[in-house]
């Protein structure tokens, strides 16, 4: 089986490192596409034997419409050649529960009949002062989310949009929505206080310049938006892993919003009230 996985970067250095190291293990470097928002030779050295793919970065209206059309087309011209495209963030990495699968393609292999995987998302957080500690080892206090319970991968031509798919409308209430248990979205935004600053300042850059269709208040203030997230994920109540990852898988894999104004199927959001540690297993993906 053919798997590729496909991002977008500009400038996540730290993040786009976890990304390569975690995918070329898997997949191998040469499966691996990165789509550089503007020239940066840092890419490459950071990813040795990927694709990198430059786009121009001269205008930013409408940004994140644009940038969705053109993931969307990456992907579908990847399936040309791919069983299977996982297409995430830089930031975000796919993990499995060693006991449900073998490999990151056994995932693929036992849910071979899906037009689209969903992934149970979950935000990972650096509680350290200092940060710098390695995800999923140093770093494992976890929340799961429904925000990032994103549609992650798919072995056709599909319009992700929003953390889901649009479909035709005629398909709304049909087109299939599968959360594979034992499947998880890591986000690795706020696994790292060391690289946060940096992170931030690339966020306000894009959303405070000119333009329309520019990312909204988390892009434009995220500084204030990191302290409200480390507040609000601390303020959670601590719980086992076995209780954690049960109650929010059943919750999140059920019954998707299915919303006819995008016609869009997606994850059910929910303000989820409890965190959990990750288990040692984490560290050996």
């Amino acid at each position: 089986m053919k798997i590729a996985a496909l991002t977008m970067v500009y400038r996540d250095y730290w993040a786009l490192g976890q990304w390569y190291r975690h995918y070329a293990k898997h997949l191998g470097p040469e499966r691996l596409y990165v789509v550089a928002h503007g020239p940066d030779p840092n890419i490459a050295q950071i990813c040795p034997g990927s694709s990198v793919i430059t786009i121009p970065r001269d205008d930013l209206e409408g940004f994140d419409r644009k940038r969705g059309d053109m993931l969307n087309l990456f992907q579908a011209a990847l399936l040309k050649t791919h069983d299977w495209v996982i297409r995430t963030d830089a930031d975000e990495l796919i993990c499995w529960h060693p006991r449900r699968y073998n490999s990151l393609e056994d995932v693929f292999v036992q849910n071979a009949d899906a037009p689209v995987l969903t992934a149970l998302g979950m935000d990972i957080a650096d509680l350290s002062e200092t940060g710098g500690g390695v995800p999923f080892r140093d770093v494992r206090d976890a929340a799961f989310s429904g925000h990032y319970s994103k549609a992650f991968a798919a072995r056709i031509p599909a319009d992700l949009h929003l953390h889901g798919v649009r479909v035709p409308p005629s398909e709304l209430q049909s087109f299939p929505f599968l959360m594979p248990r034992g499947v998880y979205l890591m986000h690795l935004k706020y696994a790292n206080r060391a690289v946060l600053s940096d992170t931030n300042a690339a966020r306000r850059a894009v959303a405070t310049g000119e333009g329309k269709g520019l990312p909204g208040k988390a892009w434009r203030n995220p500084d204030k938006a990191t302290e409200d997230f480390f507040l609000a994920f601390q303020d959670k109540e601590l719980v086992p892993w076995k209780y954690a990852e049960r109650v929010a898988f059943d919750f999140f894999s059920k019954r998707p919003s299915r919303v006819e104004r995008y016609s869009l199927v997606k994850t059910r959001l929910r303000r989820w009230p409890i965190r959990t540690v990750l288990p040692d297993w984490f560290a050996d993906l």
